[in-house]
């Protein structure tokens, strides 16, 4: 029975694996000829002040008729972050000057968002052939995604502001070509040059996209910066949307295109001087724990089991004295002890899965919300794992009320997550963003928990309360010890705060590089560096609970179920901390919405950070506390 439901866990979690093979696009190459129709596709309309997304069309451009938002994947749905066909041609190597792209003619409302939009810094986000838009910076070798909706300029004797709009962009693609590989041309650069023109035609003749000349760039003259010519939105006015088209042959492979966006700023190189400097005071803290406790330990156990006399064996001390009650249950709530223990281990498995998918190459930038679509579906088929362990870890605390126990390993971390999920997606909506996520992809969300990953968390605790309990070495007496009064530096609260230093200080360093991929819109890519910190990170989280709990059972004090569970998680409140000063030293945003936001999804990934710190630290210390017992003679 015991191999049977190891060779069902390992199927399960080789299911997400295979389905992400199956459901996340491709990242083969396409080869186009010369004059086939590319399709640029038009993504979002992003802010880092206000981390509130726009679709595209949210906001009144040129667009095609019938058209509509796309996804290829359940996380750009969830996200936000479709597609959708935009009005701009373009043909394989034709160059192209001054296409008018269509007029508008807009009312005070819409100027009025145009001016809202480029006082927060948005940025348009186009997508061709998988890569996103990118603006070059002047003298610099990186590019920013995305181009700015438009500018401001402060007059020099009023100090008013002037908000002018971006209608005119110049589009930069780059193509490699190798006819002893392949024939055609595949795209390798995706850069835009945006330009604000106050065009100017013969108002005399009816104004006609296909016909119509302009005086300010036409096929013959190509636009060009005019500081005297540019398109306002102070007021209600009519704007005329152009572009360029210009194919530049390039050198660079196609397997090398995405590394302008991955250098992001100059100062990549400080990434990988802090990591490797993280790494080494952290493995060799790890080291100098690990020598000091098999030394201590080792004097311990040889000092207890060579007792000659009677008089010997009464004159216990230390964490011996405790035997009897080290495996007592916990006072309080045994049951959510239980059900954290379990989500741990979900989320643990389903970290290093998906750690495992990025570093094999499935979770690539091309693939937009792949990694969130690998997150779910992982976490959906690590249900039995939650099951198992909870039921384990219940059955071992002597619990009695195991329907309970697994309904809530199955909606407990989920239910949490997903009403936080749902308040976010609500307030979104009402702020009139659509990228909200649709009640149909929130439908088939809620179908994959209980239709799929409640019914594992069901087969996995039965499985888990099919087998014997975890076996103690030592019996519970029928009485609790008197726990005798503890120093200040054993007090429950300090010993739980320091706990949770080391293990974010492990972390610290990685997270600032997260934080700005996800919060300031970059690229996050060195996933080798993660998976080291990973496990850097499950190797203090051990480390340092099994130190803290010995010092708590030299003090006599047995307590140590929740405090080890406590001691290591406490690092998901330093998570919480550094989310404080990042945004307020980091993030340029103000007001209730981004601030809304922010705070709303970083409680969930601190949610998730303590849940799995703590249960390291938890089943590190139930090995630790069985084994030392285990090696004693107790009579």
């Amino acid at each position: 029975m015991q191999y049977r439901a190891y060779f069902l866990s390992a199927l399960l979690a080789c299911i997400p694996v295979a389905l992400c093979k199956i459901y996340l696009p491709g990242v083969t190459p396409t080869t186009f000829q010369q004059g086939d129709s590319v399709v640029l596709k038009a993504n979002q309309v992003t802010s880092t002040k206000t981390q509130l997304p726009y679709d595209y069309y949210d906001l009144p451009f040129c667009r095609r008729k019938h058209t509509h938002a796309k996804a290829e994947n359940v996380g750009e749905r969830l996200s936000g972050d479709t597609t959708t066909n935009s009005p701009y041609m373009l043909k394989m190597k034709n160059d192209e000057s001054c296409v008018i792209l269509c007029r508008k003619l807009y009312k005070s409302d819409q100027t009025r968002m145009f001016r809202e939009m480029i006082s927060q810094d948005y940025r348009v986000h186009w997508v061709l052939d998988g890569l996103p838009v990118a603006v070059r910076h002047e003298g610099a070798d990186y590019v920013t995604r995305g181009y700015p909706v438009g500018f401001i300029v402060k007059s020099p004797d009023t100090n008013k502001e002037h908000h002018y709009i971006y209608n005119h962009v110049r589009i930069i693609v780059r193509y490699t070509e190798d006819i002893l590989d392949y024939e055609g041309s595949r795209i390798v650069g995706f850069e835009v040059v945006p330009f604000s023109l106050k065009h100017e035609y013969d108002t005399k003749e009816s104004f006609n996209p296909a016909s119509t000349t302009l005086k300010t760039c036409n096929q013959f003259s190509p636009a060009t910066h005019n500081a005297d010519k540019l398109q306002s939105v102070d007021k209600p006015d009519e704007i005329i949307y152009t572009y360029d088209v210009k194919w530049e042959k390039s050198e660079l492979p196609w397997e090398n295109r995405w590394d302008v966006y991955f250098k992001g700023n100059p100062d990549d190189e400080i990434h990988y001087f802090s990591i490797v400097n993280s790494l080494m005071i952290v493995l060799f803290l790890t080291g100098v724990v690990a020598m000091i406790m098999l030394r201590t330990l080792r004097k311990d156990i040889s000092a207890y089991n060579d007792v000659h006399t009677l008089e010997e064996a009464q004159e216990e001390y230390g964490w011996k004295l405790v035997h009897g009650d080290v495996f007592r249950p916990p006072a309080f709530s045994p049951l959510l002890l239980s059900c954290l223990a379990g989500s741990g281990v979900q989320l643990l498995a389903m970290t290093c899965i998906a750690m495992g998918c990025a570093l094999l190459g499935l979770v690539s930038p091309s693939n937009r919300g792949g990694l969130l679509t690998s997150l779910l579906l992982i976490f959906v088929f690590m249900g039995s794992f939650a099951g198992y362990a909870s039921a384990r870890v219940y059955k071992l605390l002597q619990g009695k009320d195991w329907k309970q126990c697994t309904l809530l390993a199955a909606t407990f971390y989920p239910g949490i997550v997903g009403f936080i999920f749902l308040s976010i997606n609500t307030f979104v909506t009402m702020q009139g963003s659509s990228t909200a996520a649709p009640i149909t992809t929130l439908l088939s969300v809620i179908f994959l928990w209980f239709g799929v990953s409640t019914p594992l968390v069901f087969i996995g605790a039965y499985f888990g309360f099919k087998k014997e309990a975890i076996t103690t070495p030592v019996r519970t007496n029928q009485i609790a010890r008197h726990i005798p009064d503890q120093v200040w530096y054993t007090n429950p609260v300090f010993s739980v705060l320091l706990g949770g230093i080391l293990p974010f200080g492990a972390v610290c360093i990685e997270l600032f590089f997260i934080m700005s991929a996800v919060w300031l819109h970059q690229i996050y890519y060195v996933f080798g560096f993660l998976f080291v910190v990973l496990i850097i990170l499950i190797a203090t989280c051990a480390e340092i609970t099994i130190v803290l709990c010995y010092f708590q059972l030299c003090n006599e004090d047995y307590r140590w179920w929740w405090r080890s569970f406590l001691a290591a998680g406490s690092s998901a409140a330093y998570l919480m901390l550094y989310s404080i000063w990042y945004y307020i030293s980091k993030m340029n945003s103000t007001g209730f919405v981004p601030t809304v936001l922010y705070f709303s999804y970083m409680s969930i990934v601190a949610l998730t950070f303590f849940i799995i710190t703590g249960s390291i630290g938890f089943f590190s210390c139930l090995w630790f506390v069985r084994t030392i017992y285990g090696a004693i003679k107790v009579d």
